[in-house]
């Protein structure tokens, strides 16, 4: 990919507006988790370093455009990013019709993008009216880069219309780096971990993982899929009849890495309705995946047949991961994705980690200093895997 870089820039008395993706959990005016905030703060302070004058614009939540509610307001993310800045973040909500009066040194931050009537939907006018505030347009909100919107791929079009400057933020550059090096050129063996409840929602990143991996991991309600292509009874686990055929032609392209032994439970033991709270008191038993009955339900991947899974984590020099390989939230049925987790932060080869899942299980059990890369993006990150094409990327894209 060629695209130009903000760290590339000089930025002295410019003013420079970057997308960042804000979007955290608020709850009583506070913000509770702040890793997409840690994650955006060193292209801020780059950009003050370099001595710009810093718009920051994001989304929060799903408001209705054109309805403003204090419940997404990002005045709480203006508080978080005053502190960790030792400056004032002023919160600007009349940016569209006032502008933004700003200095050298400073930095606003608009109010959330999606309360904007248009930005959802591309709106043009509305992306000129967030060009017409900044020299430098920065995107480097990589979890919004898959949908075309007025604050991410409309902005840079208008940027490019007014001749004026627009380029990758280093969390953006880094996102794309790393997916690169992992999918286009990687080293190899190559091996990827994915896990989820369906093949369905993972089916085209399993292709197209098919065509780079040596091996390819499956884990959850996606491996019950591919046990049953090999003949095997999942009882009363989930799985998809019908794409029983696609797990077969995907097996043909590479070596599909099944377990065992696995953990169930018995469905008579859960409640649906409380799906984890019921698995903390069920009952989970190991059971070969040749002896699986009629009411029990896979949950993961017994501890003997992850090691085995781990050794070929170990010998990968490309490793991607999404997705745990059971229901890891439950100690009972996680211990397939911690010994799994173990081996990719003990591997040597270059890893890179995608999903809301996969990032809380690499939280949960502490192996995040052992993860090569950690993307933010969740639909983005699965969607450039996919091989699909990214808007907000290929706007910045220019000419070799």
């Amino acid at each position: 990919m060629n695209f130009l870089r903000m760290s590339e820039l000089s930025l002295t008395d410019k003013v420079v507006l970057i997308r960042e993706d804000l979007n955290v959990p608020i709850r009583d005016g506070k913000v509770t988790s702040d890793a997409r905030l840690q994650a955006s703060l060193p292209t801020i302070k780059m950009a003050l370093e370099k001595g710009a004058a810093v718009i920051v614009c994001s989304h929060l939540g799903r408001p209705t455009e054109g309805n403003p509610e204090t419940i997404y307001s990002l005045a709480p993310v203006a508080d978080y990013l005053s502190d960790k800045l030792a400056a004032p973040v002023s919160l600007n909500n009349d940016y569209l019709t006032e502008g933004v009066a700003i200095k050298a040194g400073e930095v606003v931050l608009l109010e959330n993008v999606r309360f904007n009537m248009g930005e959802k939907k591309n709106n043009a006018d509305l992306a000129q009216k967030y060009a017409s505030l900044c020299d430098v347009f920065v995107m480097d909100a990589f979890g919004t880069a898959h949908r075309a919107q007025a604050s991410t791929e409309g902005v840079t079009q208008a940027m490019r219309q007014a001749d004026k400057t627009v380029c990758a933020g280093p969390l953006l550059a880094a996102e794309l780096d790393a997916l690169s090096l992992a999918l286009e050129t990687p080293a190899q063996p190559m091996l990827a971990i994915v896990g989820g409840s369906k093949v369905s929602t993972k089916l085209q990143v399993l292709h197209s993982l098919a065509e780079v991996c040596t091996q390819i991991i499956v884990g959850g309600g996606i491996a019950n899929t591919f046990l049953a292509a090999q003949g095997h009874s999942v009882g009363a686990s989930l799985y998809e009849a019908d794409l029983v055929e696609t797990a077969r032609e995907i097996m043909t392209k590479t070596e599909i890495l099944l377990p065992e032994y696995v953990v169930v439970a018995d469905k008579n033991e859960i409640d649906f309705a409380d799906f984890t709270g019921s698995l903390q008191k069920a009952t989970a038993t190991t059971k070969s995946v040749d002896a699986i009955g009629d009411n029990d339900m896979i949950l993961d991947i017994a501890p003997e047949s992850a090691k085995q899974l781990a050794d070929a984590i170990t010998n990968a020099k490309t490793i991607l991961w999404n997705g745990p390989v059971g229901v890891f939230e439950v100690d009972a049925f996680g211990q397939g994705t911690q010994i799994v987790a173990n081996a990719v932060k003990n591997s040597q080869g270059f890893s890179i980690a995608g999903g809301g899942d996969t990032l809380a299980a690499i939280d949960k059990y502490q192996v995040a200093d052992g993860v090569s890369y950690m993307s933010t993006g969740g639909g983005a990150f699965l969607e450039f895997v996919e091989g699909k094409v990214l808007p907000a990327v290929a706007a910045l894209q220019i000419e070799a």
